[in-house]
């Protein structure tokens, strides 16, 4: 055997020789012979990218320019009361095209600075965005952004706004052809019609009317500045929207002007000119959203993008059929006694004690947590807040029973350790002990009785709005307890206040909309639902997912929730006809079996509540004091009555309404 023979046999033979891949590699050992050679790392990288121009080239030739039929579908939004009747149609796209020699070249220049700088130069894609896109599905998440103009003009009028791998490439085989046939000139026009500027407007038209007022033809470079700045996402950068919202649009909108200058596209001189922020015009809503319907259509809003992911943009697209839990009936009933209050007992031309009065109201039905009414404020076009759906408003008394409730879950801790159990016919001695059943009067170690000759149980303490016994009960139950029954209840965790020794008198601020799901949850034997107001969404026939109706959990007892029906039905007695009400309104509710309580009266009064329910409906009714943007101011003269200090609107509205409603559920 030759010497050549041999080392052919230990490299594995003449056949292994001319095998095509020799891997593991022959004649090597250890680590080496799994290190690849460079014409096998050479061959695999120009077999990978001939297979991906290969798959690129078949789905290119596959993939044609659809039909701009993406902005023909364009209709409104229509929303539904709860009985199946027509409420109101809006969000009809707002969008007039105009010719790109109409459009201010300061504008066509902002927004390639912002958007795409080499727009006239480049091939219509950006291979970096469609990267990143790779890059992040495969990782998991989205796909990012980084399209260019063509891209963004191919996504808004041909394809949907889905955020998908599969979206993402026809978007960019479509954006090279578009390229290829289309002008770029003609491609800008369409980009700048088509995207979406926030404020319901579709269009550079549209966008220059909706924040200023004017012709797109009057734009000067500052605003067409602000208005690019729009294209990054209009909810975002709109300064109507917040302080924040404000201070990204000044930093994008100096960016971009300074940007053109970095471009070539405007002298240093002409930038130095433009040093003051352009603001818009202050946020103006549809007529047709006037009363109450701006203040419905806001909740449902809110609530179905919060439940199916839909965004603004989305919305703003139209075509939506939204049905709400809103009872017509109800909330012009609901409006139609907060009026009639305010008019009856208010004269704010003639009293600056009666001036900045506001009301916010809801009522919720306690089987299953559907939002049947509320009153946001005089008239959505006008007062922007929804007052039944606002934080800052302390609760004040009407938080009081959720700490007896959780005494009567928990019971309260003794010196000793133990737990001692409560009921509402507890009540605290002398020595500042806990006690159950009810004392006889005039024994020696009681607490003196009350103004009306009973003792001074839990019951009645309740009932009197007694603050040195919650506070001394708070304390004894624990404030963790406390607000997490009055969470679990319904009220939201981000409206509770600190934990000090005011907390069980009311010092958290939860809305009207959260105090009436609250008490509904007494009314439903312990059990709450989440608040809901929105039952469907359709769209092209097809019903969107995300809005079963929440499933209901238990908060309390059944036997927690019934005793505290009991304390407050007598609340309800001394808070309601006997301390002022519309006596037409209390008769028309004695009949059923009503509980509630209101805030007292007192010198420092900023606000003033009435909560309460039957079995079929709970309602919430707070009034307050303020001006746009300014602290809670006091009631103390409120009302042409002495002394009201507001507590008698809150009550007379909710026995009018609840009177009115439940005759003719």
């Amino acid at each position: 055997m030759t010497a050549a023979t041999d080392r052919s046999r230990r490299r594995g033979g003449t056949a292994d020789r001319h095998a095509w891949i020799d891997y593991p590699r022959r004649g090597r050992r250890g680590v080496r012979r799994w290190i690849p050679s460079w014409r096998l790392v050479l061959g695999g990288a120009l077999t990978g990218a001939g297979a991906f121009l290969g798959l690129f080239a078949l789905v290119y030739s596959q993939v044609d320019i659809p039909s701009e039929n993406a902005l023909a579908k364009q209709e409104s939004n229509v929303y539904y009361w709860a009985d199946g009747s027509h409420m109101v149609s809006v969000g009809t796209v707002n969008r007039r095209n105009v010719p790109l020699d109409k459009v201010p070249v300061s504008l066509r220049d902002a927004a390639i600075a912002a958007e795409n700088a080499d727009f006239y130069s480049d091939s219509g894609v950006s291979l970096r965005g469609i990267g990143r896109a790779v890059s992040s599905m495969a990782g998991g998440g989205e796909p990012q952004g980084g399209s260019t103009i063509t891209q963004q003009y191919v996504k808004n009028t041909y394809l949907s706004q889905e955020r998908t791998l599969s979206r993402k490439v026809k978007e960019f085989c479509i954006a090279l052809k578009l390229d290829n046939r289309t002008s770029k000139d003609e491609i800008l026009q369409g980009y700048l019609n088509t995207s979406w500027f926030g404020r319901g407007a579709y269009g550079i038209q549209a966008a220059s009317n909706a924040y200023y007022g004017v012709d797109v033809t009057e734009l000067d470079p500052s605003r067409s500045a602000f208005l690019a700045a729009l294209l990054k996402g209009g909810n975002s950068y709109d300064p109507a929207l917040g302080a924040a919202n404000e201070r990204r649009a000044k930093e994008r909108w100096s960016w971009i002007l300074d940007r053109q200058v970095e471009l070539g596209m405007m002298g240093a001189a002409e930038r130095a000119r433009y040093t003051v922020f352009p603001k818009p015009l202050s946020r103006s809503v549809s007529t047709n959203l006037s009363g109450q319907t701006g203040y419905l259509v806001d909740l449902a809003k809110r609530y179905v993008k919060k439940r199916t992911g839909l965004t603004d943009a989305d919305l703003d697209r139209g075509g939506y059929q939204i049905h709400t839990t809103f009872e017509k009936d109800a909330v012009r009933k609901l409006e139609r006694s907060v009026r009639a209050a305010l008019d009856r007992g208010l004269d704010p031309e003639a009293r600056k004690e009666d001036r900045h009065t506001q009301v916010g109201a809801a009522s919720v039905r306690p089987a299953d947590g559907a939002v049947v009414a509320v009153y946001g404020g005089p008239d959505a076009t006008e007062h922007f807040a929804n007052n039944a759906d606002t934080s800052g408003v302390p609760a004040g008394s009407v938080f009081k029973p959720f700490v007896l409730a959780a005494a009567l879950e928990h019971g309260v801790r003794a010196k000793d350790g133990t737990t001692v159990p409560v009921s509402p016919e507890s009540y605290y001695d002398t020595s500042g002990r806990l006690s159950a059943g009810v004392p006889a009067l005039g024994v020696p170690g009681t607490v003196p009785p009350t103004p009306y000759g009973l003792p001074a149980t839990l019951r009645m303490a309740t009932v009197l709005s007694s603050n040195t016994t919650f506070r001394r009960l708070g304390a004894d139950v624990g404030y963790r307890r406390v607000e997490d029954l009055a969470v679990a209840a319904g009220m939201l965790r981000s409206s509770m206040a600190p934990h000090d020794e005011e907390f069980p008198l009311g010092t958290s601020s939860p809305s009207a909309i959260r105090v009436a799901t609250s008490y509904a949850t007494f009314a439903n034997d312990g059990v709450r639902h989440e608040p809901y107001s929105v039952t469907a969404v359709v769209r092209d026939g097809r019903r969107l997912s995300g809005l079963e109706r929440p499933q209901g959990s238990r908060a309390m007892g059944k036997d927690v929730a019934r005793s505290m029906t009991s304390v407050l039905s007598k609340g309800r007695l001394l808070a309601g006809p006997d301390r002022g009400t519309d006596k037409a309104g209390a008769a028309s509710v004695s009949a059923t079996d009503v509980a509630g309580t209101s805030t007292q009266q007192n010198e420092t009064q900023r606000a003033a509540w009435f909560a309460g329910y039957t079995s079929e409906l709970a309602t919430a009714v707070t009034l307050f004091r303020s001006e746009p943007g300014g602290p809670l101011l006091s009631l103390v003269g409120l009302g042409k009555e002495e002394s009201t200090r507001g507590s008698l609107f809150p009550t007379r509205i909710w026995y009018d309404y609840m009177g009115s409603v439940s005759a003719t559920r």
